[in-house]
């Protein structure tokens, strides 16, 4: 085996076990411990996001960081062989945009909640923006959430052919559409509310009905 061949084999096979840990831990603190925090009382809710909180999410942003990493590299040799597809793009800015949310919004503003916590843990008071921040890191991670399963499935397909698209350097209509609902939700995240998908079901209803119009529009556009 080459030299370079290696290196693209570690690179996927890398892309694979970090993406695994990212969209793991993004379904636990989406379906799990979500659930949880909501029903448990406040000494608890406390001990969460001083001991268990601060840990996952160490593991979390670094797992999205090495995915993030080791698709540039995987990038890189699908650039070289020439089987670049649009509907790959669209995937790979929607797994950007995710790792975006994950160190831009969701780690700064759960930083909030855990010092809040640290705080009256200490026997201090709760910071007075913790709710607000805590809001923006759900929206943001239930976005993630919503965009996880068209972007698995976008990067799935993205070596077969008319599954993907056309060619990245020639765009047609789909690939212009799948772009602006991407724009559209992230648009949402940054500015906008849960609206369904603030519950669990609703989140992952909504994944699927994307998933669907996904896949009819590189099936029919």
């Amino acid at each position: 085996m080459e030299l370079m061949e290696f290196i693209s084999f570690l690179a996927r096979w890398g892309h694979y076990v970090f993406g695994v840990a990212w969209i793991g831990l993004l379904y636990y603190f989406n379906f799990i411990q979500g659930g949880f925090a909501a029903s448990a009382s406040d000494s608890t809710k406390v001990e969460l996001f001083t001991k268990l909180v601060p840990n996952a999410l160490w593991y979390f942003r670094w797992a999205a960081a090495m995915t993030f990493l080791t698709g540039l590299i995987l990038l890189y040799f699908v650039l070289g062989a020439g089987t670049l597809r649009g509907g790959l793009v669209i995937g790979g800015l929607m797994a950007t945009i995710m790792f975006l949310n994950v160190w831009l919004i969701i780690w700064p503003n759960q930083k909030v909640v855990i010092a809040s916590n640290e705080s009256v843990a200490g026997g201090g008071e709760a910071d007075p923006g913790q709710a607000d921040a805590a809001a923006k890191a759900l929206l943001a991670s239930r976005t993630n959430t919503l965009f996880s399963l068209p972007m698995l499935y976008l990067m799935g397909s993205g070596a077969h052919g008319g599954m993907a698209g056309a060619a990245w350097n020639t765009p047609d209509l789909a690939f212009w559409v799948l772009l602006v609902i991407v724009v559209i939700i992230e648009g949402n995240a940054l500015f906008g509310k849960t609206g369904p998908i603030t519950t669990v079901k609703g989140v992952i209803s909504s994944s699927v009905v994307l998933s669907v119009i996904v896949m009819a529009v590189l099936a029919w556009l």
